[in-house]
């Protein structure tokens, strides 16, 4: 019977099969009848077999249908434009794993500048094909900001499951886009009852068995989910076929109450990314758009003409600005339409050197070919185009304050918007306002990007300014105002932005003096000392409008030298602004923040908090303890040294629980030499350590009186959490005594210990010490250690001799070794070293030592060896 199956085998021979869809519903009709049959006879293999005959046959149809719906990409087009193929203009993005799913309150472009600071090696590089490879976990949310490429990732990631190129061994993907589910808000399903309304070609499929095969729900734009998702009091579901609202559905899936095995890939806009709770989420990936690299792929595969291709590359790098907009596709594409025209001489006029510009052209471009593609005009009507751009605008803002992205036909008709004309509107802005329609239940409606959106409410401002004398930004939220910084409307007073918008719109009259009016109130907020984030914005606002006299006078302080420049100084709260946004926006990179090269004052690190956490690396002397945590607690750079910063055991506990609180901080290297921690604060800095959670790779104590105890309490943090990442602890110049020593030589002998380098110089140490260090990486074959620190203690003869017979060891590893001997020690080393030809010793420091002529004699002997590895001896 069987063989009735096969898709080669005629079985439908006795009747008239006219075309391939009717022999498959035969063949599917058959397969469920079969199916029945060996069930009730116990034919549990074949049933079995039979069971992934009927999968696949719905599996080739799901295919099909996401293969037609995905393989093309209207790249910032709406229905009106055209497409293009995926594959053809796909460019890779750069992923992260990693981070946490914590709220961002950051404007988004703002955090593009932070992210394109981000030294690559903090980051493990994902690919979304491998999201659930070989991994046991259940629900991953990809957060990234609007237009960064989330959609294209998973449109990516549905197409190469489709085509067969990735992902093969899942049986389903159901990609449910939330702008859609919004739609439903009002009716009850149950969860199969969905996916038969949206995936049609699964009608005959009753029940989803996802611990039988491999099933994802792909849920892309959790930040356009109106429905609230109420993880607390939510209803609990776990019936598939029984009906509910759209958002129990949802919320009982990520739970796992629904389908618990069912596998889930989330996407979302950093702002909205808390609404799932952290115990919702195995994994958090970031969308991170174009690396560098990957912006100049994208031109060039984009435009054919490739010396065109290298003036818009060069163009868009002389911009900082437009250049770290870049990470973001959607603007890449803003870039191409309005620079392939201007720089290839089709259009005349100043090239855009700033985000106003680039809009105000795109805007502009967008309105000026929109007759000639579909009325054949030349001429825009200025009437008609100014009614439009002001509803769009108004709609752009009301939105914005709302928080919302996409919109529906409600939200048109509050905007005063006739919704049976809006194919105006779309038509008349194709690439700006997007209207989709051949959804399931209805229409959506969106701005391409939401800097767009922001441009669109910002012009809408100025124009209600000019023409009515009323300003809207002071009716609205301060939340609001703080998405507008990048866009305020000010910047529509540079004098060739006026230019460009009077061609198009009704006259604005002469602003010279709003400009002045502009830059002076943005000058007196910015002297308010408002927040270091406000004011940053600020200045980006008076960089737009072409003032740069707060700017040139901070300039002189950093042209007096390389260090404590501004000692002495008395700088107004706008000057310090001015020197964070210098700072900030220098095209040097942000490597080392060295307080002492500026002034060794708290009211200069408080000033430059800013600069400090875009630094890679922070050095802070001499600053009072309370400073010194709030900087751990908001740095992003991964190496702070809170040196000789007198940080008591309080200071530790404060510090140790800052950064146990904040899972996604990017520190890895610590540095708290020259201060008194006492027992309670290395105990506290050992908990933290305890944490797997921990990202610390280097920690640097030295100089800070640690006892036995405290060394003890170090040594059993590390040996109880087998995954930690510290790879570096120097504890040179403390008291860990004999019986510390022997703690962290037990820490040693773990073969899960991942210690490389190890500083305990100057801890008087004595032979009993030297022993237990040598005998625990003898013991311990596949010990990570590879450099020892044992210079400045008290071995005696009889700790160098045990130190020498691990040397001799062919399993030991160490490459660096610095150490004490006397002359009789040096013939021990010798003798070890010319005895294991194997060694991986590379560095011998003896520095410090009195090894008399005979040692040196014997250490000459070592060197003329012709199987000696030696490559440093001092």
């Amino acid at each position: 019977s069987l063989m009735l199956l096969s898709p080669d085998y005629p079985a439908c021979s006795g009747r008239e099969v006219e075309d391939e869809e009717d022999q498959s519903s035969v063949r599917e009709e058959a397969l469920k009848i079969t199916l029945h049959i060996l069930k009730n006879m116990n034919q549990s293999d074949l049933a079995n077999t039979l069971q992934t005959k009927v999968i696949s046959v719905y599996q080739q149809k799901l295919k099909r249908k996401l293969f037609e719906k995905f393989k093309r990409i209207n790249e910032g087009m709406s229905l009106h434009g055209s497409s293009t193929l995926l594959s053809e203009i796909y460019t890779e993005l750069y992923i992260t794993e990693g981070g946490s799913g914590e709220v961002n309150n950051e404007h988004e472009v703002r955090q593009i500048e932070t992210a394109s600071r981000r030294p690559a090696t903090q980051e493990t590089p994902i690919k979304c094909n491998d999201l659930f490879k070989d991994k046991p976990i259940r629900r991953v949310l990809t957060k990234g900001v609007a237009g960064i490429g989330k959609t294209v990732s998973v449109q990516k990631f549905i197409l190469d499951w489709a085509e067969g190129r990735a992902s093969q061994d899942v049986a389903f993907i159901f990609p449910l886009p939330l702008r859609e589910l919004n739609l439903m808000k009002e009716k009850k399903f149950s969860l199969m009852d969905l996916l038969h309304h949206f995936f049609p070609e699964t009608k005959q499929l009753h029940l989803i068995d996802c611990d039988a095969y491999k099933t994802i729900f792909i849920f892309d734009g959790l930040d356009e989910c109106r429905p609230p998702l109420d993880f607390q009091d939510h209803v609990s579901l776990s019936d598939v076929t029984e009906s509910t609202s759209v958002d129990v559905l949802l919320t009982n899936l990520i739970k796992g109450n629904l389908l618990p095995s069912a596998l889930l890939w989330i996407t979302s806009r950093p702002a909205a990314a808390n609404q799932i709770p952290p115990e919702c989420v195995d994994q958090v990936t970031e969308v991170r758009g174009f690396s560098d690299p990957q912006k100049e792929e994208y031109f060039r595969q984009r435009i054919s003409d490739q010396i065109l291709a290298n003036k818009i590359i060069s163009h868009m790098k002389s911009s900082r600005s437009l250049y770290i907009m870049c990470h973001i596709p959607v603007f890449c594409w803003i870039a191409v339409t309005v620079l392939e025209r201007m720089l290839g001489e089709a259009e005349s006029g100043e090239i855009p050197k700033i985000l106003t510009q680039m809009f105000t052209h795109f805007l502009i471009f967008q309105l000026k070919h929109k007759d000639r593609k579909y009325q054949g005009k030349t001429d825009t009507d200025p009437h008609q185009t100014r009614n439009i751009v002001v509803a769009l605008g108004k709609l752009a803002f009301q939105q914005l304050e709302k928080g919302n992205l996409i919109f529906y036909e409600e939200d048109l008709k509050e905007c005063d918007i006739d919704v049976k004309e809006v194919s105006v509107y779309s038509g008349v802005c194709t690439q700006i306002f997007r209207e989709e329609s051949g959804l399931h239940l209805g229409k959506v409606f969106s701005f391409v990007h939401l800097s767009v959106q922001e441009f669109l409410a910002a012009l809408y401002a100025f124009l209600t300014v000019i023409s009515s004398n009323t300003n809207v930004l002071e009716q609205q939220t301060t939340a609001v105002q703080h998405d507008f910084k990048r866009s305020t409307m000010s910047n529509f007073l540079m004098n060739s932005n006026q230019t460009l918008l009077q061609g198009l719109l009704t006259q604005t009259g002469s602003s010279s003096h709003s400009k002045e009016e502009t830059v002076k109130y943005i000058k007196e907020k910015i002297r308010e000392n408002p927040s270091p984030e406000k004011s940053i914005n600020l200045f980006h606002c008076l960089n737009e409008l072409n003032d740069h006299c707060l700017v040139q006078e901070v300039q002189t302080y950093l042209t007096r030298g390389d260090y404590r420049c501004l000692h002495g100084a008395r700088l107004s709260p706008a000057q310090w602004s001015a020197l964070v946004f210098v700072l900030l926006n220098s095209e040097e990179e942000l490597y080392e923040f060295d307080l002492r090269k500026y002034d060794k004052s708290e009211e200069c690190l408080l000033r430059l908090l800013p600069v400090v956490t875009a630094s890679r690396k922070a050095v802070i002397f001499c600053v009072p303890v309370l400073v010194c945590v709030l900087i751990c607690m908001l740095s992003f750079s991964p190496l702070c040294s809170l040196s000789n910063c007198s940080i008591t055991e309080e200071g530790c506990a404060a510090l140790a629980s800052s950064l146990r609180s904040n899972p996604s901080s990017h520190l890895r290297e610590l540095n708290l030499n020259l201060n008194k921690p006492g027992d309670s604060g290395v105990k506290q800095l050992s908990a933290l350590l305890e944490d797997p959670h921990c990202k610390l790779e280097k920690l640097d104590l030295s100089n800070c009186s640690i006892p036995e105890e405290g060394c003890a309490a170090l040594a059993s943090a590390l040996r109880s959490n087998p995954s930690s990442h510290l790879r570096e602890l120097n504890l040179t110049y403390n008291k860990p005594g004999d019986s510390g020593v022997k703690q962290l030589s037990a820490l040693l002998e773990d073969p899960h210990c991942k210690l490389k380098k190890l500083d305990l110089s100057n801890c008087s140490i004595t032979d009993e010490g030297f022993a237990a260090l040598a005998s625990s990486l003898r013991s311990n074959p596949s010990s990570h250690l590879r450099e020892l620190n044992l210079n400045l203690n008290k071995p005696g003869d009889s700790g160098v001799k045990q130190l020498s017979a691990l040397l001799e060891d062919p399993h030991c590893k160490l490459e660096k070794l610095h150490c004490s001997i006397t002359n009789e020690g040096c013939a021990a080393l010798s003798s070890a070293l010319r005895s294991n030809p194997s060694s991986h010793l590379r560095e011998l420091n003896l520095n410090y030592n009195k090894p008399g002529d005979i040692g040196v004699n014997q250490l000459s002997a070592l060197l003329e060896d012709p199987h000696c590895k030696l490559e440093t001896l001092q």
